[in-house]
């Protein structure tokens, strides 16, 4: 099956399973297939028990309430993906913009290093801004790339980010409440740097989303940019 189809089934499936569980599904599924990664981009995606609990500031209980749901689904999600693309999904990783109700899915493929060239302009300058806030918010990650996947997802990689403290508050089991703590944090500080972003990237940045897998001390970032080339500086 040629990749256009398989992402239109994909995107299908995946409305229909986030439906079937969250009582109402995202009006709009955008997939990309560049393997190894499977990127599911989720517009206007809140149901009405989540919009009235967001009209009245608690935006921490529907976080909390997608990521239980979330954790349920990582296994169907991930054994959707290969059944669609025939990719052997190892990682899942999520995010939201309640803002927008919108979300980001990760699927990662094992063995990256063989599918890509990590170039494209401005790719170094855009990692060492990435590896600076990671020094900000925990510690300068171990190893830091990059991929352009299509003129509209950058997605960036990062691998030995944790301290001890967050390693040991995983341990003690409060890995939800440090993933609601650093998905903040790093948000508002990579926001802090979107003008740079967009200046190395000569694109508008329409979305952020960043999530951990904490198993593996590794992050997903993926930029959901601009179709054209209008930044705002």
């Amino acid at each position: 099956m040629e990749v256009k189809l398989q992402q239109s089934e994909l995107s299908s499936e995946i409305g229909r399973l986030l439906r079937r569980h969250f009582g109402k599904g995202p009006e709009a599924v955008f997939v990309t297939i560049a393997s190894p990664y499977v990127i599911i981009y989720l517009r206007h995606f809140l149901s009405p028990i989540e919009n009235m609990l967001l009209e009245d500031n608690h935006t921490m209980t529907v976080e909390e309430i997608r990521d239980k749901m979330m954790r349920k689904l990582n296994d169907k999600i991930k054994e959707m993906i290969h059944s669609v693309t025939g990719l052997p999904i190892k990682e899942f990783y999520y995010d939201w913009t309640f803002e927008n109700g919108s979300g980001l899915l990760v699927g990662v493929e094992e063995k990256i290093e063989k599918y890509f060239e990590y170039n494209y302009p401005n790719r170094r300058e855009i990692e060492t801004i990435i590896a600076k806030i990671s020094a900000e918010a925990e510690k300068h990650p171990d190893v830091t790339y990059s991929h352009m996947l299509n003129d509209r997802t950058l997605i960036v990689i990062r691998e030995g980010i944790l301290v001890q403290i967050e390693e040991q508050l995983i341990e003690l089991g409060f890995e939800e409440a440090l993933t609601l703590a650093k998905r903040k944090l790093e948000k508002r500080l990579l926001f802090q740097a979107k003008s740079s972003f967009q200046r190395l990237l000569q694109k508008d940045i329409i979305e952020i989303f960043v999530n951990w897998d904490f198993a593996l001390d590794k992050s997903v970032i993926v930029f959901i940019l601009a179709p054209k080339q209008n930044i705002r500086q």
